[in-house]
């Protein structure tokens, strides 16, 4: 499995991955699976273009097909670019349980670390994804918050622990 960052060239295997991780665990995103279904594929490489503050990496196997995926995105603001965001960490079932989440996270916070005047970088996740917050914490992320009711879906409110990595 190799780790790296995502370009135009993956956008249909990026757009497929993100899809099934909507399907599979839609109270785990703030996004849902019909709404980004219907985004056109231009928008799709807009989101996953790198940028010097932004890119998505990509866990591929050796026959080229993606297993995991995570974003990295350095808040813009003028008081707030010391820290940076995860956002839309997913392995897909098939590939869970082979240390590729894990793989990605270290990838990114060593990525993070090279960039100037980054301090932290801070996510959530849905309170109840244990194996998640075990990974996170794993790779040194702690949990500061919590906000309830974060997330509502078919009518069923979702609390997020908010967690943070001091580079």
């Amino acid at each position: 499995m190799i780790t790296r960052i995502l370009h135009e060239s993956d956008v249909q295997q990026y757009q497929d991955l993100r899809l099934s991780a909507l399907l599979t665990n839609p109270e785990a995103f703030g996004s849902t699976y019909e709404r980004e279904s219907r985004f056109r594929l231009d928008l799709v490489i807009d989101r996953i273009r790198p940028s010097k503050d932004k890119f998505v990496l990509g866990a591929l196997d050796e026959h080229g097909s993606l297993g995991g995926i995570v974003a990295f995105v350095r808040e813009s603001g003028m008081k707030t670019t010391h820290k940076a965001n995860v956002f839309g960490m997913y392995v897909s079932k098939e590939k869970r349980g082979q240390g590729i989440g894990k793989l990605l996270l270290l990838e990114l916070i060593k990525m993070a670390r090279d960039i100037d005047g980054l301090e932290q970088i801070n996510l959530s996740v849905v309170s109840n994804n244990e194996s998640a917050k075990k990974l996170y914490q794993a790779v040194g992320f702690e949990t500061y918050g919590l906000e309830r009711n974060a997330l509502k879906f078919n009518g069923q409110y979702y609390d997020e622990n908010l967690m943070v990595l001091r580079l």
